[in-house]
């Protein structure tokens, strides 16, 4: 029997019992969908952390009271009781990194935005420095960027991203229009370029205003100032400015000599580091799940084999009698297997896939479905199914021709 004909035979047996091959496979396309839903949405998310979220250029350092990813409790419970980083922080930094070539402000919340009788909750309100904008490369689409005259006469003028115009100002000229963010009142001097989503939360929901302001306005007692700085060049200008910028705030803030440091220093690279130990864990942790999945999945296919192999019984014998091998009937029945377990596994594609592209298009979550994800999942699926379609197979194989001719169910 060549293996074309055992693919046809196996496919008619079946065919015959969809609604038993269908049952069989189950767990095999709960497992494999579940690994390639993960797998599309972790390969969308860690894209989309690294172009978008994290992706703060190879020259660029955030210090801050504790990382912005922390991943120890002890260590958090300590970073929790350190000193906020204030504006004097700052300007220590601004005055003491010789190889920064941009150094700035930023301090962040959550408010309520108001316009005559309309209103927009969960708007982000940051106070920067004009420098952060840079460093961010934040694009206008109307007006001007805050500057030094609104930081140091500390004017309550504001740039707004395009959720802000479309919600609250109707569509009007944004410029020089009047908002409420928090009970505060800002004239908007221009306005982002749209960013779009961001894990299916708006990118444009903000309102920028000059950090003085924002302290004058929230004070510095509940929240830290976020101080980041742009290198003159990547590579070793990096690290010394970070060595300059770490040497000023030790100084600064009292840190003993031996003592660790009483805030973090975090860059692209350790951000990505950290995003992607995390995700790994979720992945592997995940993996173990499936597994446990494809094992029962294995087992039910083995047992929907020896049941096969009990109602064909005097169908071995007749193959047998009329000159099959043992090879041939053990082919036949691991080929059964194997395509059994492999139209799950295309079903666990199919469903991973149309699951993972569903909730993309429902909240937003970035998804993608690397080639390899699909080929091991489907190699997998069948190695299950080969694996455990062994002891059906062999035991098939080695019934004799004669009492199998005389099996009666």
């Amino acid at each position: 029997m060549n293996i074309a004909e055992a693919i046809r035979i196996a496919l008619r047996s079946l065919w015959a019992n969809k609604l038993r091959s269908v049952l069989s496979v189950l767990a095999i396309v709960i497992g494999v969908g579940a690994v390639i839903s993960v797998v599309d949405f972790m390969a969308g998310i860690n894209d989309y952390v690294a172009k978008k979220i994290f992706n703060l250029g190879a020259d660029v350092f955030i210090v801050s009271k504790m990382s912005a990813i922390e991943t120890n409790v002890d260590h958090f419970l300590v970073a929790e009781k350190r000193k906020n980083l204030v504006l004097e922080d700052y300007q220590a930094v601004l005055e003491a990194c010789r190889h920064c070539g941009y150094v700035g402000a930023l301090m962040s919340g959550s408010g309520r935005v108001k316009h005559d009788e309309q209103s927009i909750n969960d708007t982000s309100i940051q106070g920067i420095t004009p420098s952060v904008a840079t460093i961010l490369d934040t694009d206008l689409t109307y007006g001007r960027m805050l500057n030094d005259t609104d930081l140091n006469n500390h004017l309550q003028v504001a740039v707004v991203g395009t959720d802000i115009v479309e919600h609250l100002l109707g569509g009007a000229d944004p410029l020089g229009q009047e908002i409420r963010a928090d009970g505060w009142t800002y004239q908007v001097i221009g306005v982002g370029k749209k960013k779009g989503k961001t894990l299916g939360q708006s990118a444009d929901n903000y309102v920028l205003i000059p950090v003085t302001v924002y302290l004058k306005q929230y004070g510095s007692h509940n929240s830290s100032i976020g101080i980041w700085g742009k290198a003159t060049a990547t590579g070793a200008p990096l690290n010394q400015a970070i060595d300059e910028a770490r040497v000023a705030l030790r100084a600064r803030r009292h840190d003993r000599v031996g003592e660790e440091d009483s805030f973090e220093i975090d860059t692209n690279a350790s951000l990505l580091g950290i995003w992607s130990g995390l995700s790994n864990t979720f992945f592997m942790s995940t993996i173990g799940l499936a597994a446990v999945s494809l094992v029962v999945g294995g087992i039910v296919i083995m047992n929907i084999m020896l049941v096969a192999v009990t109602e064909r019984t005097r169908e071995i014998g007749i193959r047998k009698a009329l000159g099959a091998r043992r090879d041939d009937v053990l082919t036949q029945f691991l080929v059964e297997s194997a395509i059994l377990a492999l139209v799950g596994g295309v079903l666990g594609v199919v469903f991973g896939v149309a699951f993972a592209s569903v909730v993309t298009l429902l909240i937003g979550m970035p998804s993608a479905t690397p080639a390899w994800a699909i080929a091991a999942g489907l190699i997998v699926a069948t190695s299950v199914g080969v694996f455990f379609g062994v002891y059906p197979a062999r035991k098939a194989a080695r019934l004799d021709p004669i009492v199998a001719l005389r099996f009666e169910m």
